[in-house]
């Protein structure tokens, strides 16, 4: 059994080789990144459309797969696309992710990888 990550809530992540800070978020379902990011980062193709709730009521939002690296565990990831230019951080890693061999510490201060 793989040993238990470590996280904080801000962490150094890679998606699709490119670094970039994340949101470590356990109120969320799915992971989300950035309408801007995504297309930098040329993901795609959309793979499915989804329904998702936030704070602002319900919306829909394409859905890419990537590649995801957390502390050095590598990981197939499913990312939804957001409006997120007004938010500190790109990328939003949910529950779906973090059930795959991470803890949670909000005292953890450390955002190396």
């Amino acid at each position: 059994m793989d040993k238990k990550r470590i996280l904080g809530l801000v962490e150094h992540v890679k998606i699709n080789g490119h670094p970039v800070l994340a949101k470590i978020d356990t109120g969320a379902k799915y992971n989300s990144v950035s309408s801007n990011l995504a297309r930098k980062l040329n993901l795609g193709p959309v793979v499915r459309r989804v329904r998702i709730k936030s704070s602002h009521g319900y919306s829909k939002r394409d859905v890419v797969k990537a590649k995801l690296s957390i502390k050095g565990k590598n990981i197939k990831a499913l990312f939804n696309i957001a409006e997120r230019s007004h938010l500190t951080y790109p990328v939003l890693i949910g529950i779906r992710t973090l059930k795959k061999g991470f803890l949670i510490d909000p005292s953890k201060k450390s955002r190396t990888s």
